[in-house]
């Protein structure tokens, strides 16, 4: 089959690809301005707030299955535009979906989140992810909305930052909970998602809430290095306007999927 990747230049897209071209899938990745690092992609250059050039690029690829994982945290157009341009064009050509979507869209609250629950976003990147999954299931109710949380995993943000705060470069948050996936655990599960018959938004996240400052101890763990400097703070303190406790019950997505959704104590302790 033919995959295309959008967002292959990505920490996460460049994972997909590495994954299905490993299972022999042909992997077309489009990038926009980091060029796509993976031997063996077809990259193609593409602006996804540009819908023609959406339509025009999987006309000629005419892709079995899209996945779509481009987002940018401050871009309305990138990221709930530029998901509609690809639900347009993919639903056109006829090719599978699978959406890359966010705990973001949730306003926190102490108790899970399901797959189902509507979104309550409460700041602009989660009132764009919010807006991209209503676009997409209304182009194409047959898409899968992957819901995911901070993916970590060698060379991801998430595990620099923590690196950052360690050296007192960066500061964590202790008011901040999410449920961190691993990058291979991520593509893994999307990638079985694409032949499936699953419709609608999936919980795709991992089984351990923790703290940005709790994973910031995590990482020192790993790494064997002292945790006395993590830098560490509240968000209400630092005045940023994010959800606080977002946690994701992805118990559906693992009964469903092959793959296991490892939490961070298994990932970075064990």
């Amino acid at each position: 089959m033919t995959l295309l990747v959008v967002g292959a230049s990505g920490f996460l897209g460049g994972e997909v690809c590495r994954q299905a071209l490993a299972a022999g899938q042909r992997v077309v990745g489009t990038y926009h301005s980091a060029a796509v690092a993976v031997a063996g992609v077809e990259p193609r250059r593409l602006d996804v707030t540009d819908r023609a050039a959406v339509r025009a690029l999987l006309a000629r690829v005419r892709p079995d299955a899209v996945v779509a994982t481009p987002y940018r945290y401050d871009d309305w157009a990138v990221t709930a535009d530029g998901a509609a341009n690809i639900a347009v064009a993919a639903a056109e050509v006829g090719a599978r979906l699978v959406h890359l979507s966010s705990d973001a869209l949730h306003g926190g609250r102490p108790a899970p989140y399901l797959d189902d629950d509507v979104p309550t976003p409460v700041y602009p990147y989660g009132a764009a992810k919010a807006a991209a999954e209503t676009a997409v299931r209304a182009i194409d109710p047959g898409a899968v909305l992957v819901r995911t949380s901070l993916i970590v995993g060698e060379g991801s943000k998430q595990i620099q930052l923590c690196r950052d705060a360690l050296a007192g470069r960066a500061t964590l948050f202790t008011d901040e909970l999410r449920c961190p996936i691993d990058v291979a655990d991520l593509a893994a599960a999307v990638l079985e998602l694409v032949p499936s018959g699953y419709a609608g938004p999936l919980n795709v996240a991992g089984p351990d809430p923790v703290s940005r400052a709790e994973l910031g101890l995590l990482v020192a763990r790993q790494l064997g290095v002292d945790p006395a400097g993590l830098k560490t703070t509240t968000a209400v303190s630092a005045g940023v306007n994010r959800p606080a406790e977002v946690r994701l019950d992805s118990s559906r997505a693992a009964g469903l999927l092959r793959t296991r959704l490892r939490g961070v104590n298994e990932l970075l302790v064990s």
